[in-house]
């Protein structure tokens, strides 16, 4: 973590004494012009000094020559370029006017001003309300202008991005002398805006430290909780870490590996990050205890992790190479994780000594070739700014500048992949964005005429996630006609606000008719999978507030509300669904069950579901007692209950209301038989983690018709109905439906 450091001289309010100082910072950086940095600090001293004399009050405020060396401090730990220190250092006096920028360009050059200038823009973000619910419509506008003059000052220099960072930094370091609200404004501005672009630019050492101090002042009691376990257990697991790497050094040593162990500090916000994403406990944040291997070569990073993984298991699923596959930010090394000594998980990163510098440095080992002549070094700093330059390219129209904002900080935020257009250009994008996604993010009407998409020169689904390195092409037709299955978030073909709200922008503006028609196809073939044929229209009205069943059809048509949601009333009003919305049906495996399960009105007599009838949650169901006090429970209008009613005591039942994790699902498949089908068939069920119980298949070879029925597992009508339609998409899939008797 970067820090001013302790020994800098000053010794009163803006005195400093400038020659031990300047010593010091040529230590750290031997490159620089001293007599030029000398010739700044002696201009922001004096007028700082001229400052005083006709304002005392300025005495009460801190001292922008201080502030100004202690900026210039982290720069040098950033290996920070001369004319951005000079920036740093003067910059402080011109935000305070004590100094006009036309001065520093004249003494100093244009590159300094064009940097001091940058910074003083970036300054607008400060204003930004970044708490609050932000309802006034003009408020957002402002607040989404202030973000975007924010990312065109980064474009035009990256070294720019970093004076004002470690501006924030110092800022949140003494953010405990400021009032209430002013520390709370500054610590939410630092946490939503210059954490992430430190983590953007790769700079570890500096995102850490604004993510910790921030979140002190955000929420202090978290801090102080998880702070007080650190300190309480730091003695114990100083001495844990010790006994490890005195392990490792011995291992590495008889492989033959030169190498550096150390042990790596665990930030307090990645900490509780940690403990509320996993909803774990303190104990359980495993990487609490973690070491740092550094080698030479990268082929040392791969024998350093045989020779841990030797001598400890590792976890499965907790590995990961991101050297073969770095971070969007130019991130590299190993990370796994075992089960060390005295049984407790330990967390270990491996890298070289080269991919340590950059990730606690980042851009900053790269921003100098910006204007050098060399082709390729100007290409990884370029990269590292693209996605800013490509967030100011959204200049097309939303029905709610709200989604912009949001879908703007959120990607500030995020991690990012890269993906290509099929003429090299990059595009920056979310986590799991897909080809509609990528379509919307190229442009408006590319992502309505969108009809397909080839991923990497292969005809791809449309709701495949898209990875860092895809090369995509996108497919389009002659009219402009986004599909309103795309909207339907089970189904995965849209992640992003942006591609969601110029969809539901376009169906807006379709004929009331044609949204009524369309909605009640879609919500009539969805519950034809789950073989539903009658619709409760008074109570699906009172549930869902609609006057009318057209009003609903048209939400649905035109994408105002998801048709899952609604399908899951119908189930429930029908008696498919429980109270939390899930099918409710009898395992069809569970032959005898005891008078606690599903069925109520028989007290403690064993009970067996009829095969002739094959009674479902949902029915209206009797029992026929036999002479062994065994209760057959039929469907009531079954007529062998109602033959056995003539000559045997019968007694009505209830199905009782149950929570179970899993449902079975008597299902039925048509198609044309083809070589492959079964093998497709069970690949969904793979796919969507669904466990068959029974399957059988019955071919007619005069037709090439083969029709098959099973029995399957399913959580909830989401994961039936992702099931069905994905089996319906199979070629020679005639259709899949749910099979109620």
């Amino acid at each position: 973590m970067v820090q001013i450091r302790a020994q800098q001289p000053i010794e009163l309010y803006g005195s400093v004494n400038l020659e031990l100082w300047l010593r010091q910072l040529n230590e750290r950086d031997p490159d620089l012009n001293l007599s030029r940095i000398r010739e700044v600090c002696d201009l922001s001293q004096q007028a700082e000094a001229k400052a005083i004399s006709s304002d005392p009050s300025a005495l009460e405020r801190q001292s922008s020559f201080a502030l100004g060396l202690g900026m210039a401090d982290i720069l040098t730990e950033l290996h920070m370029d001369e004319d951005g220190v000079i920036a740093a250092i003067i910059y402080p006096a011109v935000s305070d006017n004590q100094i006009t920028l036309n001065h520093v360009r004249k003494q100093f050059g244009e590159t300094v001003g064009m940097l001091v200038e940058g910074i003083w823009r970036m300054a607008a973000i400060s204003n930004i309300k970044f708490s609050g619910s932000d309802k006034v419509l003009g408020q957002r506008k402002d607040r989404l202008e202030q973000a975007r003059r924010l990312l065109v000052s980064l474009v035009d220099d990256v070294r720019v991005a970093l004076i004002k960072i470690s501006e924030r930094t110092c800022a949140i370091r003494r953010a405990s002398k400021l009032p209430d609200d002013e520390r709370l404004h500054l610590a939410r501005e630092v946490f939503d805006i210059y954490a992430p672009l430190a983590h953007r630019l790769g700079i570890g050492q500096v995102k850490w430290e604004l993510e910790d101090l921030a979140f002190r002042f955000l929420e202090p009691e978290p801090y102080k909780q998880i702070a007080k376990l650190l300190d309480e257990k730091r003695a114990s697991r100083d001495l844990y870490i010790s006994s490890v790497i005195d392990v490792l050094q011995t291992e590495l040593k008889q492989a033959g590996i030169n190498a550096a162990v150390e042990g790596r500090a665990k930030h307090i916000y990645s900490i509780w990050r940690k403990m509320r994403a996993k909803d774990i406990s303190f104990a359980e944040v495993y990487d609490v205890r973690a070491v740092r291997i550094l080698v030479s070569e990268i082929s040392e990073c791969y024998g350093v992790l045989g020779v841990v993984h030797r001598v400890w298991r590792n976890i499965p699923h907790e590995f990961d190479d991101y050297i073969a596959t770095p971070k969007e930010n130019g991130y590299r090394s190993l990370h796994t994780a075992v089960i060390g000594p005295e049984g407790k998980i330990l967390e270990i990163q491996i890298r070289t000594q080269e991919m340590h510098e950059e990730a606690e440095l980042g851009v900053c080992s790269h921003w100098h070739y910006k204007d050098a002549e060399d082709a390729e070094e100007p290409v990884a700093y370029e990269q590292r700014i693209q996605w800013l330059r490509q967030l100011l390219e959204w200049q097309e129209e939303f029905s709610d500048v709200s989604d912009l904002t949001k879908e703007l900080f959120d990607e500030v935020r995020l991690d990012r992949i890269y993906v290509f257009t099929p003429n090299g250009d990059v595009v920056d994008m979310n986590p799991g964005s897909t080809p509609v996604d990528f379509a919307y993010c190229i442009h408006t009407e590319v992502g309505h005429k969108c009809r397909g998409a080839k991923v990497n020169g292969r005809v791809t689904p449309l709701n495949t996630a898209l990875k860092t390195g895809d090369q995509v092409e996108i497919l389009v037709g002659e009219k402009s006609e986004p599909r309103r299955e795309w909207l339907h978030r089970h189904l995965g073909y849209v992640t992003t606000s942006r591609a969601r709200a110029k969809i539901k922008n376009w169906l807006g503006e379709r004929a009331r008719l044609k949204n009524l028609e369309e909605g009640r196809t879609l919500l009539l073939d969805e519950l034809s999978h789950l073989n539903i044929d009658h619709i409760d229209e008074p109570g699906l009205l009172l549930t869902t507030g609609y006057e009318s069943i057209d009003d609903l059809f048209e939400a649905i048509g035109a994408g105002e509300v998801d048709v899952l949601e609604i399908v899951e009333v119908v189930a429930e009003l029908v008696s498919l669904g429980g109270s939390d919305g899930q099918l409710d049906l009898i395992l069809n495996d569970s032959k005898t069950e005891s008078s606690d399960g599903r069925i109520s009105g028989i007290g403690d007599l064993r009970y067996e579901l009829a095969e002739c009838c094959n009674p479902v949650p949902g029915c209206e169901i009797v029992g026929v007692i036999g002479d062994n006090d065994l209760v057959m429970v039929h469907q009531q209008d079954c007529l062998q209950a109602l033959r056995a009613d003539l000559y045997a005591k019968s007694v009505k039942l209830d199905w009782r209301a149950e929570s179970a994790r899993s449902f079975s699902v008597d299902i039925a498949v048509e198609a044309y038989d083809r070589r492959g089908l079964l093998y497709d068939i069970t690949g969904i069920f793979m796919g969507q983690n669904v466990n068959v119980i029974s399957l059988n298949t019955a071919t007619d070879k005069s037709s090439n018709r083969v029709d098959m029925t099973m029995v399957i597992e399913v959580a909830s009508i989401n994961s039936l109905l992702k099931t069905l339609e994905r089996m319906e998409e199979l070629s020679n899939v005639i259709s899949a439906k749910r099979v109620t008797d």
